[in-house]
């Protein structure tokens, strides 16, 4: 059971929300293949009918199969039906509210319908909270006001689908009451308009051009919280999440989710089977875009910013998601915000070792009574201080009540009885207030973050213990070439030793990564395919060195360009010009320069911040700083270049030779001289460019 495109929808119940996109209105977001579209915010029902309707035929025209999921009940506890028209059958009570659905831009009659429906059963109810000013007849306001109604109150889905409300609550916190009645008219239009192509889940076989099912966000409300960007609104976000989960599952675990045996009811997608999704969901981010390297056409010289900008736009993260301790977390990046489980400090304290009062204390010479007994971190005072009258108390020790100054043991000449001092002294002095740090429910880190050691002890003095990150990115290094042999082996003159791998694996270590050594691949384009699909079955992104060009023996770019996603771009960059990119399997491949100075001032500008990006951080530029040279140089315009340098005296000096096969070159310098694209006359004293190697984090 294939579906090419899945669209999810939020409803509401309520009445227009105004052109600004807002929380608790109706989203939709539509997904193909694990690319999700950005969410649609649609301002009221009829906009977001006529948007629905348009879509599914667009789509229709185009060949597409398209699964519509929308987020409220298709059905009622059974016997409602019975009582409503004489029948159970949920189209016939979809007929029923359309017929009788007064749906305007600024008001409806849906709490005067639940009034009406309930005159029709036994007791009070079972609909209630009315949610206007005026009484409305037979309906409750509140829900403990209903009985003997009849009805179960909830339906079975919504038994085993934990925290989901009950159809009848029309209003308050997490109400689905009125999204039912609102949202059964427009699926009986739909299905009506669709009438020989669409089909209802589970009343109907989903097997259909179009397969209208019921969906429920909270289901993967773990991964909803994971993933969302803290500037996104959460409604827009569990639209595009579920989206895209559905878009890459397994036809066969899509058929598993769908097998459910009719009934009147309705159910919810998933049910049951909420530990696949979010495994889906959270564990397996959507593939890169086959054409996510691709630069626009005509582009043949590629400016190094143009190069940085497009992996920027286009990556995302291929990691997954878990929770782990926060001793397990240095390194890693959040996948998601981190917020303060309780203030910090939680209460007021002490700053210093000395004496506790009210204050201020005036100018001149203050004595106070010294009660007995103190305050110690860990220990609080027990009970309050009286008005005039100071207290022994220790660093970081609670501040008792009746205390909000503390004077330093220093300044004071203590007996046993009392204690005297010099003021004048402010009121609060050496005192932190409650919350000073960090508050409650504060967010003190956000998504795409790496965790220092700095950052664990922020988070634990909250009282968190537990984060999601991403899992290690596993990158894998393979070095190309027949003319290659491993220091230690014998080599004639007609080979080289291969010194990118080793100084490639440890770089990629040094930002923190899995490495996994790959090898060294001969020039022999089967072994290096076979190569290759081995390593992206347990690498995240790989990364080799030759072969990259447009050569006879350039077998890496041939290979790439086989699958359709080789993006050979010519940067106009010295050292390193070519660089070939693509995906194996899926699997992102970024092929160096096989100079090994090429390779390495690659991997720093290149590499670097998008190993970060596939990581799950955030884009990180690398930082400069502007020295006088110690050098002269002219260049022509046309090509950044960078310089290997390091500083002498606060000057840059750079080394003997540009060269880039002087491979010791990298080892003299302590960083990197950068020269912009256009033409430039540099001379002793000029301010140049600077990035130290610790700014790309090696």
């Amino acid at each position: 059971m294939k579906f090419d495109t899945f669209l999810m929808v939020d409803w509401s119940g309520g009445n227009d929300r105004g052109p600004t996109p807002k929380k608790d209105a109706i989203w939709a977001c539509a997904a193909r293949a694990g690319q999700a579209d950005e969410p649609v915010y649609l301002r009221n029902r009829q906009i977001a009918e006529d948007w629905i309707t348009r879509f599914l035929t667009d789509e229709r025209r185009a060949g597409h199969r398209v699964m519509a999921g929308f987020d409220f009940a298709f059905g009622y506890p059974a016997g409602f039906g019975q009582t409503l028209i004489g029948t159970d059958d949920p189209f016939a009570i979809w007929d029923w509210f359309e017929a009788h659905v007064n749906d305007g831009l600024d008001s409806n009659n849906r709490f005067d319908l639940a009034g009406e429906i309930n005159a029709m059963f036994p007791g009070v109810g079972p609909f209630w909270f009315n949610g206007l000013q005026r009484d409305i007849a037979h309906l409750p306001r509140k829900g403990l006001d209903r009985r003997d109604h009849g009805m179960a109150e909830k339906r079975m889905a919504e038994v085993q689908a934990k925290g989901a409300f009950a159809v009848w609550q029309l209003a308050g916190a997490g109400a689905v009451g009125s999204q039912v009645i609102m949202g059964l008219p427009m699926l009986a239009r739909l299905r009506r308009r669709f009438a020989d192509e669409l089909r209802v889940w589970p009343f109907e076989s989903p097997d259909a051009p179009i397969a209208i099912v019921e969906i429920w966000p909270s289901l993967i409300a773990k991964a909803v919280d994971a993933t969302k960007p803290a500037t996104h609104i959460k409604d827009a976000h569990q639209v595009l999440l579920l989206a895209r989960t559905l878009s890459v599952i397994p036809a066969d675990t899509l058929r598993s989710l769908l097998d459910v045996p009719p009934n009147p009811e309705g159910s919810i997608l998933g049910l049951g089977q909420q530990a696949m999704l979010l495994q889906a969901a959270i564990g397996h981010p959507p593939p890169l875009r086959n054409d996510c390297f691709a630069m626009p056409r005509g582009a043949h010289w590629t400016p190094v910013d143009s190069a940085l900008a497009h992996l920027k736009q286009h990556l995302s993260a291929v990691t997954a998601i878990e929770t782990v301790a926060i001793a397990q977390a240095a390194g890693r990046f959040l996948a998601a915000d981190v917020t303060a489980h309780r203030s910090h400090p939680p209460a007021p304290n002490s700053a210093v070792d000395g004496y506790g009062f009210a204050g201020p204390a005036p100018e001149g010479v203050n004595t106070m009574p010294l009660i007995s007994g103190r305050a110690a971190a860990g220990q609080p005072y027990p009970g309050p201080i009286p008005n005039g009258h100071a207290i022994r108390i220790l660093t970081g020790a609670n501040l008792p009540t009746g205390v909000d100054t503390v004077v330093l043991q220093e300044d004071v000449t203590a007996t046993a009885t009392h204690i005297a001092f010099h003021g004048p002294l402010r009121q609060g002095a050496n005192a932190r207030k409650a919350g000073e740090d960090m508050t409650k429910d504060q967010v003190i880190m956000h998504a795409q973050r790496r965790l220092t050691p700095a950052d664990l002890a922020s988070i634990t003095a909250t009282g968190v213990g537990r984060v999601q990150v991403h899992r290690l990115l596993r990158v894998g290094i393979m070095s190309t070439g027949d003319e290659l042999r491993d220091a230690g082996q014998t080599a004639d003159a007609g080979h080289i030793y291969d010194a990118n791998r080793p100084m490639l694996c440890a770089v990629a270590a040094a930002w923190g990564y899995d490495v996994v050594d790959l090898g060294r691949a001969p020039d022999d384009r089967p072994v290096v395919r076979t190569m290759l699909t081995a390593a992206a079955q347990h690498c995240d992104v790989i990364i080799t060195s030759g072969g990259a060009s447009a050569g006879d023996e350039d077998h890496m770019s041939a290979l790439l360009h086989d699958t359709g996603s080789l993006a050979l771009w010519r940067i106009a960059m010295k050292p390193g010009r070519p660089l070939a990119l693509g995906l194996w399997n899926d699997t992102p491949v970024l092929g160096l320069p096989g100079n090994p100075v090429a390779a390495m001032v690659c991997a720093l500008i290149f590499a670097r911040p998008a190993l970060r990006i596939l990581a799950g951080g955030a884009w990180q530029t690398p930082q400069a700083f502007t020295v006088p040279a110690a050098f002269s140089k002219s260049k022509k315009a046309g090509r950044r270049e960078y310089l290997r340098a390091r500083l002498k005296d606060g000057q840059a000096t750079i080394f003997a030779s540009e060269g880039s096969g002087r491979v010791s070159g990298l080892s003299w310098a302590t960083g990197l001289v950068e020269l912009g694209d256009d033409a430039q006359s540099i001379g002793p004293g000029d301010p140049v460019r600077f990035i130290p190697f610790g700014s790309f984090d090696i």
